[in-house]
């Protein structure tokens, strides 16, 4: 199936053509059409599975279709409520391109900046209005904003929002909106919580489940370091000087973290920048532009603050830090690897991490490569490496030549590692 047998109105083909989109992604194929027949829909899907043209699209559709002609007044028509500054940013110029031939207007508001350019494009008049929920909450008792006249609503990356403790200003929100709307429901998981909100504020929805894309993730070179934690920025510094690394995304699970390895990383003559919950939009935007126009090579990022990042032709992923949930380590190195093009992600794991590895490779149902040729090995002195029939991840057994098994700590330390961490808090 192409764009064309959708039914998308002329002036949205142009516009997907010129952006070079043929051939509709799973959510965008069975999205768009019940969104064009006026259904709530209930979404879930991994990022970069091409959720926001599915939105996106069949709102510019619809609101063209209904547009009043010669009336002077333009009022927010369709919201949609992303976590991040950064997605944001990105869903509104997903909308500028693919909406630039329907004369619709749209208009982001997120914190951390100034608001004053953002109410002047308000006072000018939008149809559709992207926003992060606090700025959003903010403008909206300033009288700013109207939710009045909205028929369409999106709540994207939801179970982000749940993360980051916005759900009560989405609650707040929602009681500000007109009772009879349509309303699009998009997130990665369904946690309970996130399951309790859609039953509030969806209609009979059409329940749209794409499954995580296991040949993309195929699809991406993999493979692991064991390495001691002190040595993990060594390591780094040594795959970038030594390896062909054009662009690299280095994902750290704390703030705090990213500007240390940001830090090491320039010291060592490396360009990089990081971008995290405490940078200020305006830095947090440079960083990003610089890396996307490849000014520089190297970006740190936490989970959160690379939410919406849409890197072409990024060679590398490097998980600096192993995520302490398995979902974000297909979220991270789903950034390479894209529009066909070949990827590399690889990962740095220390003892204590261990058994979230073992819970990635459950997962994605393939064990990932260990490289043990480096420079940086870990020790292994109190390590016996053990049969492990869950992961079958690479390994050998003590006296018995290389076969398959994972990391245990011997004698009396076998019972911390049997025992999964302790999730620890993100700060972003």
């Amino acid at each position: 199936m192409s764009f064309e047998n959708l039914n998308l109105i002329k002036p949205l083909q142009t516009a997907l053509a010129n952006e070079g989109y043929t051939i509709p992604t799973p959510i965008q194929k069975q999205a768009i059409p019940v969104i064009l027949e006026r259904k709530d829909l209930l979404g879930c899907a991994q990022t970069g599975t091409g959720k926001t043209a599915a939105f996106a699209i069949p709102i510019l559709q619809i609101l063209s279709q209904e547009r009043e002609p010669g009336k002077s007044k333009r009022t927010i028509k369709a919201l949609i409520i992303t976590p991040t500054r950064e997605l944001a940013v990105q869903v509104g110029e997903s909308f500028s391109a693919y909406g630039k031939h329907t004369g619709l207007r749209n208009t982001v508001v997120y914190g951390g900046v100034s608001q004053y350019t953002q109410t002047d494009k308000l006072r000018q008049g939008v149809d559709i209005l992207i926003a992060t929920p606090g700025r959003l909450l903010d403008l909206i008792n300033q009288n700013y904003i109207n939710l009045s006249h909205i028929k369409l609503l999106v709540l994207d990356e939801a179970d982000r929002m749940l993360d980051m403790g916005f759900i009560i200003d989405v609650k707040k929100i929602l009681e500000k909106l007109p009772e009879k709307k349509q309303s699009l429901f998009f997130s990665a998981t369904m946690p309970p919580e996130i399951v309790r909100l859609s039953n509030k504020i969806l209609n009979d929805p059409v329940k749209i489940e794409i499954a995580p894309e296991t040949k993309t993730v195929e699809a991406i070179k993999q493979a692991v370091y064991f390495v001691a934690r002190p040595d993990k920025k060594k390591l780094l510094i040594h795959i970038l000087k030594n390896e062909n690394v054009s662009s690299a995304l280095v994902f750290t699970r704390t703030k705090r973290g990213a500007d240390i390895v940001s830090r090491y990383l320039n010291d060592a003559k490396i360009n990089t920048d990081a971008i995290h919950g405490n940078k200020s939009q305006g830095a947090r935007q440079r960083a990003l532009n610089n890396f996307k126009s490849q000014r520089t090579r190297v970006l740190v990022a936490t989970d959160i603050a690379a939410r919406g990042i849409d890197i072409e032709k990024l060679s590398h992923v490097f998980n600096f830090d192993i995520p302490d949930f398995s979902e974000l380590y297909i979220h991270r190195i789903g950034r390479t690897g894209r529009a066909g093009l070949s990827g590399v992600a690889l990962s740095f794991c220390d003892a204590e991490e261990r058994y979230y590895l073992r819970e990635i490779n459950r997962l994605i149902k393939i064990p990932i490569p260990i490289i043990e040729d480096h420079p940086y090995k870990l020790n292994d002195d109190g390590i016996e490496r053990t049969e492990d029939r869950d992961t079958k991840m690479f390994s050998r057994k003590s006296g018995a030549g290389k076969r398959s098994g994972s990391f245990r700590f011997s004698g009396n330390k076998k019972k911390r590692w049997e025992r999964r961490p302790k999730s620890i808090k993100r700060k972003d």
